[in-house]
């Protein structure tokens, strides 16, 4: 799936995630890192999302992560914060600590700086995951500068959330 990645394409998909959403009585929560609130920014523009967005974590450091969301020391330490391993703990630890059904977490490196040779700028590791379900996760290469690569971020995690929905929440009312 692929949208415009103006604000105005963002919105629509927005729109679309929320009625995916409030179709099935579900509720979601966001755990961020390098989009820095911008799921759950592109999400509350929507009117009337109280009925499918209960919350969102900014976790930008390691200690948030850990103290927020439950990422272990260990997962940080072996795959660091831009990997699936993170954001599979970070979707889990955001519906271990909501009362949401559905989850999306996203974690990269936007840049300027900050790349390696492993992990160069514009890698970001999502992750999504129903409450009770295992989650999975994706690691994607986007180019352009920071707001590029954030902006993309947000794109994939908001269409992960409809293809998730699409793929698993057959039933209407499913929780």
């Amino acid at each position: 799936m692929r949208v415009d990645l103006t604000d105005s394409g963002l919105y629509a998909l927005a729109e679309q995630v929320g009625g995916a959403l409030k179709s099935r009585a579900l509720m979601l929560v966001t755990a961020e890192s390098c989009t820095g609130g911008w799921v759950g920014e592109a999400v509350t523009m929507v009117p009337g999302s109280s009925d499918w967005y209960e919350c969102g974590f900014i976790t930008y450091t390691y200690i948030s992560k850990r103290e927020m969301l439950g990422v272990k020391v260990e997962t940080l330490e072996q795959h660091g914060a831009v990997s699936e391993q993170t954001v599979k703990e970070m979707v889990t630890g955001a519906l271990v600590h909501s009362h949401a059904q559905v989850a999306v977490a996203v974690s990269g490196t936007a840049g300027p700086a900050g790349g390696t040779s492993e992990k160069p700028v514009g890698t970001v590791c999502l992750a999504w995951a129903l409450r009770n379900g295992e989650p999975f996760a994706e690691t994607r290469h986007f180019a352009g500068d920071r707001e590029a690569v954030r902006r993309q971020s947000v794109e994939r995690a908001l269409a992960g959330v409809l293809e998730l929905l699409r793929a698993r929440c057959k039933v209407q009312g499913a929780r």
